[in-house]
């Protein structure tokens, strides 16, 4: 048999764990909303492009600390950490 491991650096939350995180996150939306904050959700993944031309080529940003993908059209995305 098989046996998985979750990535390092990974959790998985749920039960009583995950019941608070979503009260705390319940608590702090309605708190930030009645002084007129809004939710905002990104993409996960953005053009290189962006980052290229905010910290450059050759940095261990880019260069270490992002995963890079191409599209069908090999235009290249950098996931979001």
């Amino acid at each position: 048999m098989i046996k998985y491991k979750k990535p390092r650096g990974t959790k998985d939350i749920y039960g009583l764990e995950m019941d608070v995180m979503q009260y705390v996150k319940r608590t702090v939306f309605g708190i930030l909303a009645k002084h007129g904050y809004m939710e905002i959700r990104t993409p996960v993944f953005e053009s290189s492009d962006l980052y290229l031309r905010g910290v450059g080529e050759d940095t261990d940003i880019v260069n270490k600390e992002m995963y890079t993908f191409d599209d069908k059209s090999r235009k290249k995305y950098n996931i979001k950490t």
